[in-house]
């Protein structure tokens, strides 16, 4: 914990995130997944950050660091090493995660950002839905079989 001096009457105590902290468990052991309003596969817009206005898709969640990673947002630079004599090395592009909190759903028929909302629907289904538009959020399916086995394989 450091101090930082606010006003000369009053100390603020700032506690800096270090990386080797040990994040915080239940008492089974299991960390702590922090509940996110958004899912795999939604369209999002970046609300704050440099990469303010952005739109893209969401491609991994992040739930125990509560970060989401959006296609083409916050991309970072990284690289590669040569590996053998004759090979030469690389820099690859990447997407980096962003905090769920700089980011909001977004519709794309309106082309608005909407906060997230809930409703029961007559059949008795819990849907999320954007509250400016009234529109249902339907999340991508999560499949854990490649794409490819599904269309290759018919024997």
């Amino acid at each position: 914990v450091r101090q930082v001096a606010a006003t000369p009457q009053r100390m603020i105590a700032v506690q800096a995130r270090k990386p080797w902290v040990k994040q915080e468990c239940k008492p089974n052991s299991k960390p702590v997944r922090i509940p996110m309003h958004v899912r795999l596969g939604d369209t999002v817009q970046v609300i704050a950050g440099d990469d303010k206005g952005k739109v893209g898709e969401v491609v991994e969640v992040l739930t125990k660091k509560g970060k989401v990673v959006v296609r083409e947002v916050n991309m970072t630079y990284r690289t590669v090493p040569p590996r053998g004599e004759d090979a030469a090395g690389s820099v690859i592009r990447k997407e980096s995660p962003i905090h769920h909190s700089k980011v909001m759903l977004y519709s794309t028929k309106e082309k608005v950002a909407s906060r997230v909302g809930h409703k029961i629907l007559d059949d008795g289904r819990k849907v999320r839905i954007l509250v400016k538009t009234g529109e249902v959020v339907e999340a991508a399916e999560r499949s854990r079989e490649p794409e490819a086995s599904e269309e290759g394989e018919s024997s």
